[in-house]
């Protein structure tokens, strides 16, 4: 007797669901896409409506074999890729090799648990042709762009440069930032800090009005100020205490788990929806087996079925007490541009709770699933009750000075779930009426900058990128991955810094591409996706219109854009080697001098180029001696990190790891710490006695030693010292 075939992306869905459809399915895997535009070619006919030609992607056919011999013996053939547009591609794809004359069906599976798998097969749709050509249209909208610019990139720039549609917004968008910071102007004030003796105790209160001027911009302006100050008297004007209540927030979206994750975690996003799609796939669950842990995870809907509202409130109230559960369920508002497609992200079993489940689970893994699971429950909770308390402080002479305060009244949704930034409370004051006096004990002076606005975090540019409708939920991962790996821009301290590579490269795209790099330009390209998905636009006309003006940059940059790889410019920059001109060129890290008369000399230079054109020779710092020549070692950047080399280079070839003056903090270790690139070119720090010490991480060395265990470097996480020697575990307070 046949059965029918189940076909999904991944081995993990295919163990999982097996164990819940039983004998009379056949479940295959197709291992991803198994079909996509050619490497070698465009492969888009542009004269011909925009045609593409997908071919089985290399080392997909011994796969694609396997399905449609599986496909000839099935009664019929259902898809259960994932729910959203590139499922969608992966479905009319395999239904294209498989023979026709079965019947072929879709099933959404937005999660993977026994109620998800057994509800969706009793429910088989068509194929959704609107959503595959959303899919389409995107993939030869990024083919254009990548297949037409990279190359001109190649031939006036660098070879290996690339330039993706959506990834050059974000690169502006990181780029447009740094520019910003470099045209800020700090200016420097003076903050004054009173103690006040009241009847209850102590109260610090800050200066915030006086007479005729607010802003004090120099130190004797502040210190005669404090003077005049320090005679006076002062009494309580006001007392002002306001309730306010704070709702929890909703459930996860893609960019908001993204961000979470992040900022709590430290996961990129990449490694973020990694984790995430094990836990929609299924794990391994002691007396369950394999099961989904967690719904569709790329959505931007906070929507919640009823059936799972109903289950976190049973699951809030047995737990917590009915005093933390509202009185009816809550439920929050999509965003405009949501879809609203699938359901917001919780856990599928209620009755899986952390604590339970929490040796089942790799240690990550765990702190995923704990995060989005405390979230949700916490959606379902009531508000935080706090008192907010302002007391006004003013001398005999009009100066105020203002202190302010908060109690918890009610713990309410924060007794298990509050976001990253909001966990700092400030202390409640101590007990003060209206009309009493308060004693002036001290004033401390306090110099503040105004600080220039911060370079963005993997989080916060994802959190930009959804606001200005760029990209979509399975995207936001990709596009931060992708400017990281292409070198065009480099994490520091957790921000992101663009490259002089990715300045130059997004210079270059908003001179020639200015529609690529628009904004604007970019989001509209999403919204057409989306009605395109929606069918109410059709895919053809979309590309034309894009074409239309993207053909015009394209012909125009052929012939305007200038060709770096050639370009010289000579100084009047004297070479102290054998005194001819030095030129100035442009490479992967920024610009650079060398030699005229190479290559019989090869003086090569740093430098940086002053805002009036000037050039400034940028002297590298020696670092240590040649092992093998005896001249000084110099720092150099490479394409695995910062190194040291020989500064007679060529002529002597010498390197060693960059080091740290730092101790490895391992009990015995007599080792310093290196500083490393890994795989994916993020920084971490290692110990030189590698193998024999095999300590590493990726926190910031600070100088200890610790107050524990004597260790002799500490190191920096979420603002803390921390001590890493194992079996420590000392800890700063702030």
């Amino acid at each position: 007797m046949s059965k029918d075939l189940l076909i999904v992306e991944s081995p993990t869905k295919v163990r999982t669901i097996s164990k819940f459809v039983g004998k009379e399915f056949t479940v295959k895997a197709t291992l991803g896409h198994i079909k996509d535009l050619p490497k070698t070619s465009l492969g888009v006919d542009i004269d011909n409506g925009f045609s593409p030609t997908f071919v089985v992607i290399k080392g997909k056919q011994k796969t694609l074999e396997e399905i449609k011999r599986a496909a000839r013996n099935a009664r019929r053939v259902l898809i259960g890729s994932d729910p959203d547009r590139e499922g969608e591609a992966i479905a009319f794809h395999v239904a294209e090799e498989i023979d026709g004359a079965k019947e072929i069906k879709r099933v959404l599976f937005h999660e993977i648990t026994r109620r998800g798998v057994l509800g969706a097969l009793k429910e088989p749709k068509d194929l959704d042709e609107s959503k595959y050509s959303a899919q389409k249209a995107r993939r030869i909208l990024d083919r254009i762009v990548g297949y037409m610019i990279s190359p001109l990139i190649w031939e006036r720039e660098k070879y290996g440069l690339s330039a993706g549609r959506v990834q050059s917004a974000a690169l502006r968008i990181v780029c447009d930032r740094e520019e910003e910071r470099e045209r800020f102007v700090s200016e420097d004030h003076w903050i004054l800090e009173a103690v006040f003796e009241v009847q209850a105790g102590r109260l610090k209160a800050a200066l915030e009005g006086r007479e005729g001027k607010k802003r004090i911009g120099s130190l004797a302006e502040a210190q005669s100020l404090k003077e005049e100050l320090s005679g006076l008297s002062y009494r309580v004007e006001e007392v002002e205490k306001r309730i306010a209540r704070i709702g929890a927030k909703p459930p996860f979206v893609t960019s908001t788990l993204q961000q979470e994750a992040s900022r709590r975690l430290h996961f990129s996003p990449e490694k973020t929806m990694r984790l995430a799609q094990r836990l929609y796939e299924g794990v391994d669950v002691k007396g369950m087996g394999y099961t989904g842990l967690v719904t569709y995870i790329r959505t931007d809907s906070v929507r919640v079925a009823e059936e799972a509202i109903a289950s976190v409130r049973r699951y809030i109230k047995e737990t917590y007490g009915k005093e933390f559960l509202p009185d009816r369920p809550l439920f929050y508002k999509n965003k405009r541009t949501a879809q609203d497609a699938h359901e917001a992200i919780r856990p599928t079993h209620m009755d899986l709770p952390p604590q339970k489940i929490k040796g089942l689970l790799e240690k990550e893994l765990f702190m995923l699933y704990e995060l989005i699971w405390r979230r949700f429950v916490a959606s379902q909770m009531k508000e935080k009750e706090v008192e907010n308390e302002t007391v006004r402080i003013v001398s005999e002479r009009g100066d105020l000075f203002v202190a302010r305060g908060q109690k918890v009244l009610f713990a309410g949704f924060s007794i298990l779930y509050e976001e990253a930034e909001e966990e700092e409370l400030v202390q409640g004051l101590p007990t003060v009426s209206q009309g009493e006096e308060a004693e002036l004990l001290e004033i401390s002076l306090e110099k503040r900058s105004t600080e220039p606005p911060p370079r963005y975090t993997e989080a916060s540019l994802i959190r930009t990128l959804e606001a200005k409708g760029i990209g979509r939920p399975s995207t936001y991962a990709t596009i931060v991955s992708t400017i990281e790996k292409r070198g065009y821009v480099r994490k520091e301290k957790g921000r992101l810094v663009p490259t002089p590579l990715g300045r130059k490269v997004n210079e270059l795209l908003k001179r020639h591409f200015p529609t690529i790099v628009d904004l604007d330009f970019t989001a509209k390209m999403e919204e057409d996706l989306d009605l395109i998905e929606n069918g109410e636009e059709d895919w053809r006309s979309t590309l034309s219109v894009f074409y239309e003006a993207f053909g015009k940059d394209l012909l125009k940059a052929r012939q305007d854009m200038e060709d770096l790889k050639r370009k010289e410019e000579e100084t009047e920059i004297l070479c102290e080697r054998c005194g001819k001109r030095m030129v100035l060129r442009w490479g992967r890290n920024g610009e650079y001098l060398v030699c005229s008369g190479r290559p019989s000399c090869s003086n090569k230079k740093d430098v940086r180029k002053r805002e009036d054109g000037s050039i400034e020779i940028l002297e590298r710092e020696r670092r240590g001696t040649c092992r093998l020549c005896g001249s000084g070692l110099v720092e150099r950047s490479g394409r695995f990190g910062r190194f040291l080399a020989c500064e007679r280079y060529p002529a002597c070839t010498y390197t060693e790891a960059f080091s740290l003056p730092y101790s490895c903090p391992e009990l015995g270790c007599k080792g310093m710490l290196m500083e490393r690139l890994s795989k994916k070119r993020r920084t971490y720090y290692s110990c030189s006695s590698y193998p024999d010490c095999k300590f590493a991480t990726r926190s910031t060395p600070q100088e200890g030693p610790c107050p524990s265990c004597g260790a002799p470097t500490l190191f920096s996480f979420r603002g803390r010292s921390v001590c890493l020697r194992k079996g420590c575990g000392w800890k700063s307070q702030s």
